[in-house]
């Protein structure tokens, strides 16, 4: 639901990938934005209106995403997808960082705009970790992005696991991820993602950040 630049691009993505695609919107005019040559169904109308959803296929739907401007619409549309069309796979997006915590404890999948954008920059200001890629909050576990010391590079993932009490989750290296083993080499320019506690991932970083230690 929601042709704008993201929900347009998700669908030509989508489509790339082989799979069947329904964008519903209530203006014709925002089916401009899809690529030529787009092969899913156009849908006009209100994302969270029953008949609408019905032609854009959702009773066969596999997933459904939530994507227009308005907070308000996202979330009614995907409460509709959810109980009235038994769909489990939805995503939502949410502008109020706060509200789209509250949906996400109600078991809907949101991704807060705001909330975001805030982090990428963050990150690209404070480039030194921890970076929150996902939280547990009731099982108090974490995957963080860290930075590592160059003095890592050459040692091996179960060296960095021994000094920080946690486990690499994955790597990416050369714009590819890979599920380490423990005798992976790190090497310089390694993204390294890692699960831990979250009340310890401060403490994991600052480790990562210092130079290792040669009894390893």
């Amino acid at each position: 639901m929601g042709c704008g630049r993201v929900g347009a691009t998700l669908a030509a993505n989508l489509t790339e990938y082989g799979h069947s695609v329904a964008v519903i919107d209530h203006s014709p005019d925002s089916f401009r934005r899809l690529p030529e040559g787009f092969s899913g169904q156009r849908v006009t109308g209100m994302g969270f209106d029953r008949e609408a959803l019905i032609q854009a296929g959702i009773e066969d739907a596999h997933g459904f995403a939530a994507v227009s401007s308005g907070d308000n619409s996202n979330i009614i549309a995907a409460r509709v997808v959810r109980e009235t069309f038994g769909v489990s796979n939805v995503v939502t997006r949410i502008y109020d960082p706060t509200r789209a915590e509250v949906y996400e404890r109600l078991g809907i999948a949101t991704v807060s705009t705001v909330k975001w954008t805030v982090e990428q920059v963050f990150r690209h200001l404070i480039p030194l970790g921890p970076h929150f890629d996902w939280i547990e909050d009731d099982a108090g576990i974490a995957i963080v992005g860290i930075d590592l010391d160059p003095s890592w590079f050459g040692r091996s993932v179960s060296d960095l696991e021994r000094a920080t009490k946690a486990r690499v989750t994955y790597l990416t290296r050369l714009g590819r991820g890979t599920l380490p083993s423990p005798s992976l080499v790190l090497q310089d320019g390694d993204a390294l993602h890692m699960t831990v506690e979250t009340d310890r991932a401060g403490a994991v970083q600052r480790i990562a950040n210092h130079p290792a230690q040669e009894d390893l």
